[in-house]
């Protein structure tokens, strides 16, 4: 599938106008109106949980940060981030980062068919505040630390195998990974005020303990043609891998990515941006701007992002209304939930889980604001196929 641009007129100084949360061309420009309530319609009232949902769904909450979780024995951890899901059996699991330094790690929670949580236990420990990451083809988690020079570690969402380092994918403030299994490379993303995006072409697809760090190579335009140039020294020292390759593309704060259909997007948190990248023909544009919409859209504060089998974009925010908003195919954006009573808190970690039926994330600081605080949650309906 081939998504259309959202602000595809607006960045190349066409005519455009948002009607129902719809960018629509070549019009003469009209102001634009109140977003619609997209694809599930509007939200209701908030549920027991806080949650404003559309008509059909529910939440409950599966953990809470410093609490047992529910039919366990293991202790939530602090600050819950980044997320994916794994089929395990009829069963599934879905997996969370800690955004503490020092000991930030990552969790699990194993669910039934039914989905009863039947365990939950650590991957990955005496790590630093490890923000977003990505899920590989093998099942395995890539934990990232966001810090100066930070690591990513690949981990095992059962729990089994002990974490690895991947020292050849690069140190710098990571974020979040994607992964492209046609290109057999890794996508990543850099949360600094002029970090860039890279990818990683491991030796041999499947093991990441060597490989080539590459960063993207591109004018300061919205939109254009993309190259990729070699990192010289991954390990970030003395020279941070941004400052290496001169003509490399700056992004102000890299936050979440993700692969589909030839197609990679990534946002960044400090311009409300959701950028495209079109792996097909090697070039690149704004999927979403909300600088360019007039703030009549409901997205901001643009985080972490993950993809659904209809081909919506699901992002979360750090910050604006505390919603996860849907991006559509067809370019309409709208709220999907809201949470209500945590505007000290951020939205964080969103997968699906294998059949699509369930949306997990978490408040990383819910209604205390504080790292201690997190909660993370489980929305159930009938999402589009």
């Amino acid at each position: 599938m081939e998504r259309r641009n959202l602000l595809r007129a607006a960045v190349l100084g066409g005519s455009a106008a948002v009607f129902g949360g719809t960018l629509w061309r070549g019009a003469a420009y009209a102001a634009p109106a109140q977003p619609g309530p997209g694809p599930y319609g509007a939200l209701g009232s908030p549920d027991a949980n806080g949650i404003r949902l559309p008509s059909g769904f529910t939440s409950r909450v599966i953990a809470r940060s410093g609490q047992t979780v529910s039919g366990t024995s293991y202790t939530w951890h602090n600050a819950p981030d980044g997320g994916a899901c794994y089929a395990d059996g009829s069963g599934w699991i879905y997996v969370s980062n800690s955004e503490i330094n020092p000991s930030g790690g990552a969790s699990a929670v194993k669910f039934s068919s039914s989905g009863a949580i039947t365990a939950a236990y650590r991957i990955l420990s005496s790590t630093r505040q490890n923000c977003a990451g990505g899920k590989t083809p093998w099942n395995t988690w890539l934990s990232c630390e966001e810090v100066s020079l930070g690591f990513v570690y690949e981990t095992d969402p059962w729990g089994t195998n002990p974490a690895v380092q991947r020292a050849a994918m690069g140190r710098f403030k990571h974020e979040a990974a994607a992964a492209d299994p046609v290109r057999k490379v890794i996508y990543l993303t850099e949360d600094e005020s002029n970090g860039r995006f890279y990818r990683f072409v491991p030796t041999t697809w499947g093991n990441l303990s060597s490989g080539t760090l590459q960063v993207m190579v591109a004018g300061s335009a919205t939109s254009g043609s993309f190259t990729w140039a070699n990192i010289p020294d991954p390990d970030g020292s003395p020279t941070a891998t941004r400052s290496q390759v001169s003509g490399s593309k700056s992004f102000n704060g890299g936050e979440g990515c993700h692969y589909a259909d030839d197609t990679v997007w990534f946002t960044t948190k400090g311009d409300n941006r959701v950028w495209q990248l079109n792996l097909t023909n090697s070039t690149y544009e704004l999927a979403y701007d909300d600088s360019l919409v007039n703030g009549t859209a409901p997205l901001t504060g643009v985080d972490n992002i993950t993809g659904a089998s209809s081909g919506d974009l699901f992002v979360a925010e750090d910050g604006g209304n505390m919603e996860i908003c849907v991006i559509t195919p067809d370019d309409v954006v709208a709220s999907f939930l809201r949470i209500d009573g945590q505007s000290g808190s951020e939205i964080t970690g969103p997968a699906f889980s294998p059949d699509g039926t369930r949306l997990y994330f978490s408040s990383q600081r819910g209604t205390s604001g504080s790292s201690s605080g997190g909660i993370t949650y489980e929305v159930t309906g009938p999402f589009r196929a």
